[in-house]
């Protein structure tokens, strides 16, 4: 049984049948939201970041969402096969224990729990993303809008059934609650259109690099949203997986280039909201040039409790974290067939079947 499945739009079928892929052909890699998911991707990241793409000099947009943003994020840093694997340790160890005479952590401790590790894992290096000689960070977040403007007990919940009622009838109006609010590396202009919903471009700083890796990954209600980020609009901001859960975004790469997509299932789903929503897990125009590297549905199901591991896990064994802690241990080694699958069929001409995206 293959782990590994490669789908493609139309233009990037095309493009493959002809060139093959190659690492001069990325100019962009999304990076989709979707928490314990993505470590299934340690093992392809610390791949494409540590080996195959440095046989390039092309510039690369990297667009993340949520635990997208910090995989990304990550891949910027100096030796990034340490750092991903560093990033894959310390997500596997975590653990939510809750204080003596709590049924739960509050999302004040979760948010304050966060931002410490995110300030020990980019402490004394976020030069390191900003300036980094090729990639271009590119990480989405969700601005309120009106009642969501500002996070509070009754307002919060209001604005958010307000945001998936309107939502369900046309994804253009989640913009009346939620903007697109994406901090990129200062002077790169976005890898992607905006005319599908209303956007802002900021830039990332040192100033408000871990604010913004923190509001893309603030889920509502689990963790606290982040206010008034430096060097952009006051407000709230939320996980950016609320706006573009796999950005399913107008990617326009230059160059006749290709966007490379490791992720964790064949379908690009728009937004958070749109889960529920099959009709719109279909692909668009949006993904011609994509190239999605996903894990075979009977692979996941030989997996431990046979599926990805999921936020779910932290309540399923809340009583018992170091079984879930070893459930993902051993689905992050497994997952090393990814890998190994993909840089076989890299080496050759020919990468064998690219499926229909």
């Amino acid at each position: 049984m293959k782990a590994l499945r490669i789908y493609a739009g139309p233009v990037a079928r095309a493009h493959i049948e002809r060139h093959g892929l190659k690492p001069k052909d990325v100019r962009t890699i999304p990076g989709a939201a979707g928490g314990p998911k993505g470590l299934i991707l340690g093992p392809i990241d610390r791949f494409l970041f540590g080996d195959w793409l440095p046989r390039s000099t092309q510039t690369v947009n990297l667009v993340g969402a949520s635990i997208g943003a910090w995989r990304l994020a990550t891949a910027c840093l100096d030796d990034p096969v340490k750092a991903f694997g560093r990033f894959e340790h310390d997500y596997v160890q975590q653990r939510f224990d809750v204080p003596p005479g709590q049924k739960r952590l509050t999302a004040r401790q979760v948010s304050q729990r966060f931002s410490e590790n995110l300030k020990t894992f980019f402490g004394g290096r976020i030069g390191e993303v900003l300036k980094h000689p090729r990639y271009k960070l590119h990480v989405v977040t969700s601005r309120g809008r009106h009642i969501l403007g500002r996070e509070g007990r009754a307002r919060t919940p209001i604005g958010y059934l307000a945001a998936f009622a309107t939502n369900s009838i046309h994804r253009k109006s989640l913009g009346a609650w939620l903007e697109r609010c994406v901090f990129s590396t200062a002077g790169a202009a976005l890898p992607f259109g905006t005319n599908d919903f209303k956007t802002r471009r900021l830039d990332l700083s040192d100033a408000n690099f871990k604010l913004v890796i923190q509001a893309s990954c603030s889920i509502p209600f689990l963790l606290e949203a982040v206010h008034d980020i430096p060097g952009a609009p006051p407000g709230a901001y939320w996980d950016g997986g609320i706006t573009d859960y796999h950005l399913h975004l107008d990617y326009q790469p230059t160059d006749e280039g290709l966007v490379l997509y490791p992720h964790f299932q064949r379908a690009v789903v728009p937004g958070w909201l749109d889960k529920s929503l099959k009709w719109r897990h279909k692909p668009t125009g949006f993904l011609d040039r994509m190239v999605v590297l996903a894990p075979d549905a009977d692979w996941v199901r030989s997996l431990p409790n046979g599926k990805l591991p999921d936020r779910n896990d932290f309540v399923r064994f809340a009583d018992d974290p170091a079984a879930r802690i070893a459930a993902w241990g051993r689905a992050t080694r497994e997952a090393q067939r990814l890998a190994d699958e993909l840089a076989e069929r890299l080496q050759h001409d020919d990468i064998g079947e690219v499926l229909p995206l």
